[in-house]
């Protein structure tokens, strides 16, 4: 299995408090984070760190300069899974394996039309009602981590968490 079970990629990310909560998050599950730059914050910013907590010592994480720098560090992109209110599959219609990597897009703007079109059949929605624009990144990232985690537990894959 690999070093981290997940892999998270926040592309551009705009929120400190976000970025910190979504730290967090990696941290309860091992996973590592990924932030693709430019960030709308600093990496030092009180506000990322005060949402990650304590926690941020325990993160492995890192920063790169763009899209194309990711892809050469974590050569899997047919398991990368993008996540936009635009597609058509539900994030629980995938089986997901330890490795993946989860893409996220940008508070305001989302992932760019031009991954999500390469990648149309890898983009994963969670379903909403439609008198709510979006969830916030932070929740995104909690849902469909723990849902690819459910499942590595399930297929035993990883043991569980505490």
């Amino acid at each position: 299995m690999p070093q981290n079970p997940l892999n998270i990629v926040l592309f551009q990310p705009e929120i400190p408090h976000n970025t910190g909560a979504v730290g967090r998050t990696c941290v309860a599950l091992g996973a590592k984070l990924w932030l693709v730059r430019p960030l709308g914050f600093r990496i030092t910013d009180k506000n990322l760190r005060r949402a990650g907590l304590d926690y941020w010592q325990f993160l492995d994480w890192e920063i790169v300069d763009d899209w194309e720098s990711l892809v050469m560090k974590i050569p899997t992109p047919e398991r990368f899974f993008f996540l936009t209110k635009t597609a058509s599959r539900l994030y629980t219609e995938t089986r997901f394996l330890p490795g993946d990597t989860l893409v996220f897009g940008s508070e305001s703007n989302g992932l760019p039309p031009s991954l999500l079109e390469n990648h149309a059949a890898q983009c994963l929605r969670i379903p909403i009602r439609p008198e709510t624009r979006s969830l916030n990144l932070s929740v995104s990232v909690g849902i469909t981590a723990y849902e690819a985690w459910r499942q590595f537990v399930a297929a035993g894959e990883v043991e569980p968490l505490p």
